[in-house]
């Protein structure tokens, strides 16, 4: 058994998978666009993301646009880091646009840790116990 994510969006999710690639999570493997290959689809979702993989090292997370998509809440991805230069990285790739909701420092657990909602609703927690 595996437990991936699968994130909602109503029209964006093209740009949401460009920038998860441009940040260095890893890219896309499969997808599949409303309308195509003969697939029925609402006019206004006719070539929208219907299914996407997307993978990365240690990263697996599924994505579409949905019509009737939720605001994203009550859940995040959270990024198991090796060492703080990489989590350096990734937090300030993944915060352009985003709000920060708790800087990137030494928390009172002892993690180098910071989480963040991204420009697209996506809630990630960037975790390193280095």
């Amino acid at each position: 058994m595996e437990l991936a994510n699968y994130l909602f969006f109503t029209t964006h999710c093209d740009d949401a998978l460009a920038f998860y690639t441009a940040c260095g999570l890893g890219c896309v493997t499969l997808l599949m666009r409303h309308g195509a290959d003969g697939m029925l689809a609402r006019e206004a979702m006719r070539g929208k993301v219907m299914h996407a993989r997307f993978e990365g090292p240690g990263v697996l997370f599924f994505a579409s646009d949905n019509h009737d998509a939720e605001p994203m809440r009550g859940s995040a991805h959270m990024l198991m880091m090796d060492d703080r230069d990489s989590t350096d990285e990734i937090f300030a790739r993944l915060s352009e646009g985003a709000t920060v909701t708790t800087p990137l420092a030494v928390q009172p657990w002892g993690s180098y840790y910071g989480k963040l909602t991204d420009r697209f609703g996506v809630q990630w927690m960037v975790d390193c116990l280095e």
